[in-house]
């Protein structure tokens, strides 16, 4: 894992989007159905928006019809760390980035084998780095 990434809310709100600021660093939720990456079939590998840090891979994605990006496992897990989440009058584990502690989504225990994980992920959280000859 890449060492930690620590800036001030100036110096991201400077870097990344609206969009990506409120989701990243505000824990937000883009709405379903809404996000570039939901249903993109193009191979390469989803980074943080935030840090660049390698968090899946579109072979690991499926759709799961949620309008969210999912994905059944990270690229690496010492990537991607989670958190109990009890907002919003519910019991969900969120996940974030371990670089640079970004929101990135949650994770529920309905997806497909082999992990039987459905990493429910925000677009505006991840840059999709094409694979080559993309």
């Amino acid at each position: 894992m890449s060492n930690k990434v620590s800036k001030s809310d100036h110096e991201w709100k400077q870097e990344l989007s609206a969009e990506q600021y409120r989701v990243l660093r505000e824990k937000g939720t883009e709405r379903a159905f809404t996000g570039e990456y939901d249903k993109s079939k193009v191979d390469g590998t989803y980074r943080c928006a935030g840090c660049g840090t390698e968090l899946f891979r579109s072979d690991e994605k499926f759709d799961s019809g949620s309008g969210w990006p999912s994905f059944y496992a990270p690229a690496d897990a010492e990537n991607v760390k989670t958190e109990s989440d009890r907002s919003m009058f519910m019991r969900r584990t969120e996940v974030l980035c371990s670089v640079c502690d970004g929101h990135l989504g949650h994770v529920f225990e309905d997806g497909p084998q082999p992990t039987g994980l459905r990493y429910c992920i925000n677009s505006a959280a991840l840059k999709l780095d094409p694979a080559s000859g993309e």
